[in-house]
């Protein structure tokens, strides 16, 4: 019965991995809405339009789940002019059910531009740059946002003539409360730490396979909580750190360098784990260097979001709060699955060897995807 348990508890890992074992993220789009003093607006876009026109939503957190995921991967093949002109088709469908509001009443919105890149990376997400615009009726006094569930989440920049930007993040589905069209009415900073709490915590949970492969590489060593303690400590505090410098430009390193980087630290993790059986004293000190790595990758979500200044200091507070909820959830997820099992004779011959060898080939695939393919 002990052997049908340890393997079960394996096969539960295995689920978990398989499920998140993707690379190409369903993220939020990005939306940035100019108010002109003229009571003109533009409504730019930043978002993968291949996805839209395949009609892969928040349903799937990543493009190779859905079922249209070939359809996907042939727009992706496309040069920018083809998917330009696809895009022109699906366009006015899409126009229609974007959620901006003024008083009440939806307006006409039209297509001003669009700029697609091209090919590159198949593997990896095109950002496609999309321009509306239109006419804001003249008795209105406020509007509201919203973006279908069947979209995604959502980012929304409001720009307002000689006042600081506002930005907000809508889950998906989510409707915004009334904003004034010519003063930005400030939020208070609880709701402000809650959105960008959650950005962090969605980052991880559950969009941060690489991320959570590395905590789970850390847990899988030594389930003691001291142990532990020390690991994720250390492993806070270095991607706090990065992330801090790389939202305030301090470090800027391209994600070409950065993603393949973060594969090999949970390729070296998981292979130590293989090799011993307990922590040495070198190993919190690697677990910072390979922190100070994952901090850039966290802090190119929040530069892509576009704080303004003022928030800068909270969105960093609340986000990487959030990441720490979403690592602490993980941590507690593995001991629900498998710490029926810490302290047997067996643990680690058939939960920590052949879990860690799983995440070390996940992470060698990705360090070859990420460089190679």
């Amino acid at each position: 019965m002990i052997h049908v348990y340890s393997r079960l508890g394996f096969l539960l890992l295995a689920v978990i991995f398989a499920q998140f074992a993707h690379a190409h993220e369903v993220r939020p789009s990005i939306f940035t809405l100019k108010l002109a003093t003229d009571r003109s607006f533009t409504l730019t876009a930043d978002t993968n339009v291949e996805a839209l026109i395949a009609g892969i939503g928040a349903e799937h957190e990543d493009t190779d789940d859905a079922p249209t995921a070939q359809i996907y991967k042939q727009l992706r093949e496309l040069s920018a002019d083809e998917l330009k002109t696809r895009f022109s088709e699906f366009a006015p469908r899409w126009i229609s059910e974007i959620g901006l509001t003024f008083d009440g009443s939806p307006v006409p919105i039209l297509v001003k531009s669009t700029q697609i890149p091209a090919v590159g990376d198949l593997e990896t997400a095109r950002d496609s740059i999309v321009q509306l615009s239109g006419i804001i009726p003249p008795q209105a006094d406020t509007f509201r946002w919203s973006y279908p569930e069947k979209f995604g989440s959502s980012v929304l920049r409001i720009e307002r003539p000689d006042q600081e930007l506002q930005a907000q993040f809508f889950g998906a589905g989510a409707r915004s409360e009334a904003f004034d069209i010519g003063v930005a009415e400030p939020r208070g900073w609880a709701a402000k730490a809650l959105d960008y709490g959650l950005i962090g915590f969605t980052h991880i949970l559950p969009k941060g396979l690489d991320h959570i492969l590395f905590v789970l590489g850390l847990f899988l060593l030594n389930t003691n909580w001291r142990p532990l303690l020390v690991q994720v400590t250390a492993f806070t505090l270095a991607h706090s750190v990065t992330l801090a410098m790389g939202l305030y430009g301090v470090v800027n390193l391209s994600p070409a360098i950065v993603e393949p980087l973060i594969a090999l630290s949970i390729v070296y993790v998981a292979v130590e784990n293989i090799f011993t059986n307990r922590l040495h004293a070198w190993r919190p000190v690697v677990v910072f260097l390979f922190g100070l790595l994952h901090g850039l990758g966290f802090a190119g979500i929040l530069t892509e979001i576009g704080l303004p200044r003022s928030d800068f200091l909270l969105g960093l507070v609340a986000f990487n709060v959030g990441v720490e909820f979403g690592q602490l959830t993980v941590i507690a997820l593995a001991f629900l699955v498998v710490g029926w099992f810490v302290g047997t004779s067996w643990y680690r011959s058939r939960i920590t060897i052949p879990a860690s060898i799983a995440i070390a080939v996940m992470g060698a695939w990705w360090f070859i995807e990420r460089t190679m393919l």
